[in-house]
């Protein structure tokens, strides 16, 4: 084992003094250049964030903010041209791809718009996948992934395949998914993209649920309504937080 991915209070200990322990996502002038033809894009132009356990964030901004090249590197899909990143203590702007990859499977839950299930599998073997990659057997497999279904409200539906579930019960499927693992962060790319507003309500209230019993969610969307949802929302603009603010969220 590395040291990256050594003892987690070893790891918490490494991080800025200025840092609190409680510190999930910690980045430092986080930045991202694209080169457009020989045009140098500044995706991110510097993005100081911190987010806690057991925070709700959502991440708004208009297109070309730079809000989804942000979620690709808080989610270990892309790394940083500049700056740092740390997540849950690995310090992962300096990571190569391999290393990368398993703290994304470990780390992270990521939760799509198009859900991304397989057809021809049932709910429970959808939801087993990521366990099957992370080399489980399949009677603990079987165990967490009925866990996960049942948190979502679809343990009576482990069988069904997604054509035989509706639009909200697809992404809950994909939700179990992401939280089969057991996450530090639920990370959700405009999650209720593709539902209309009643079951976009539902899946909101499963968000938080999950919120409410501990779990840590990072939520990027361009819908205000959606972003009420959160009890914090961070603004993007230009590459560059605009605003930082605590909500409520909605009651």
């Amino acid at each position: 084992m590395t040291a990256s991915l050594g003892d987690t209070a070893e790891r918490m200990a490494a991080l800025p003094p200025d840092i609190p322990a409680d510190a999930v996502i910690v980045t430092r002038n986080l930045q991202r250049e694209y080169d457009m033809g020989g045009e140098v894009v500044h995706a991110l132009a510097g993005v100081d964030l911190v987010i806690r356990k057991n925070e709700f964030v959502a991440i708004m901004g208009p297109s070309g903010s730079g809000k989804s090249t942000l979620m690709n590197l808080i989610g270990c899909l892309d790394s940083p041209s500049g700056g740092e990143y740390w997540l849950n203590g690995h310090r992962v702007s300096e990571l190569g791809d391999d290393e990368l990859a398993r703290i994304r499977n470990k780390e992270i839950g990521f939760v799509f718009q198009t859900f991304n299930l397989l057809p021809r599998a049932t709910a429970l073997h959808n939801v087993e996948l990521p366990l099957v990659y992370a080399g489980l057997g399949s009677k603990e497999r079987r165990t967490l992934a009925m866990e996960a279904l049942t948190r979502v409200g679809l343990g009576d539906r482990v069988q069904h395949r997604p054509n035989e579930l509706s639009g909200g019960q697809r992404q809950r499927v994909a939700i179990a998914r992401a939280l089969v693992n057991r996450p530090s962060i639920l990370l959700a790319d405009e999650p209720t993209g593709n539902l209309d507003s009643a079951t976009s309500e539902e899946i909101m209230a499963l968000f938080e649920a999950l919120y409410q019993d501990g779990q840590t969610i990072v939520l990027v969307t361009h819908e205000p309504d959606i972003a009420a949802h959160a009890r914090r929302q961070i603004h993007l603009l230009d590459g560059r937080v605009e605003r930082d603010f605590a909500t409520e969220g909605r009651k």
